[in-house]
């Protein structure tokens, strides 16, 4: 699968549809934008599109919407299961986009914070 630059125009709509809470934290990554909460990422721009992170009991309604796919961010058939693209035609839609994200951020939210060690410590077990 080719690379698929994010377009310049999504990055507004995606900034505008992130909910207004302080604890939101956004990073360039990817040539697109990704959010976080807790140390969490909840949501990116990706392509085209709009990458959301979901429980289970969320992923299988954002699935059933037409267009959705589960994340497969190098196009090899391994997908990330808990995350999930939203249809291309979500970003004519920021409320519907908005909905979704907060659905995301909600339960990103009340995770338990990610911990700095606890992140160096999977990186280098996957380096062994």
């Amino acid at each position: 699968m080719p690379w698929v630059k994010v377009p310049p125009e999504n990055h507004p709509i995606f900034r505008a549809a992130l909910p207004d809470d302080a604890r939101v934290e956004t990073l360039n990554m990817f040539g697109g934008v990704a959010a976080k909460v807790n140390g969490h990422v909840f949501a990116g721009l990706f392509g085209r599109s709009t990458m959301v992170w979901l429980p289970e009991d969320a992923r299988a309604a954002a699935l059933a919407l037409k267009g959705a796919a589960p994340f497969d961010p190098m196009g090899n058939g391994r997908v990330r299961s808990d995350k999930v693209m939203l249809p291309e035609a979500m970003m004519k839609k920021p409320s519907e986009l908005r909905r979704w994200i907060e659905r995301a951020f909600t339960a990103a939210a009340a995770l338990p914070p990610k911990t700095r060690r606890a992140a160096t410590a999977k990186r280098r077990s996957r380096k062994k």
